[in-house]
């Protein structure tokens, strides 16, 4: 893997991201003040603050839906993809976009689902057969 990313930004309410980042996705905590939390998503460090969270809009267009911008996104094989994907779903997360397939067929061919985490902040998992094909333009 290349080098972890790391993101900071805001939630309303620690305990209720703990739940969700740690319990429905799956990410193990790190380190804490009574302000903030680490987590490690999928290998990358994230920071959770209490703060307002950014304002998004749904300005980003996929196929023929249209998704908050901005977010975080994250990229994952298939396998894995689909294993939060059946997490998600255990969990009546609402979709902004539910699970589906891009560019069947076509390079870059990529399974997509979008939910917000329950402080509103949009995020986005691609899932890939070949992670190769994450680049891919031809």
């Amino acid at each position: 893997m290349p080098t972890p990313f790391h993101l900071a930004y805001h939630v309303t309410d620690l305990d209720v991201a703990r739940a969700f980042y740690g319990d429905t996705l799956g990410c193990k905590e790190g380190r804490s003040t009574d302000t903030w939390v680490d987590f490690d998503f999928f290998g990358h460090q994230i920071s959770l603050h209490l703060g307002q969270p950014f304002q998004t809009s749904n300005t980003g267009k996929v196929g023929d839906h249209m998704v908050p911008m901005p977010h975080l996104g994250l990229v994952l094989d298939y396998e894995d993809w689909r294993k939060l994907a059946d997490r998600l779903g255990a969990a009546e997360t609402p979709w902004v976009l539910p699970p589906s397939v891009r560019f069947e067929g076509e390079p870059g061919e990529q399974w997509t689902m979008f939910f917000r985490d329950p402080s509103g902040n949009p995020i986005e998992i691609k899932g890939f057969r070949d992670v190769d094909g994450v680049f891919a333009s031809s």
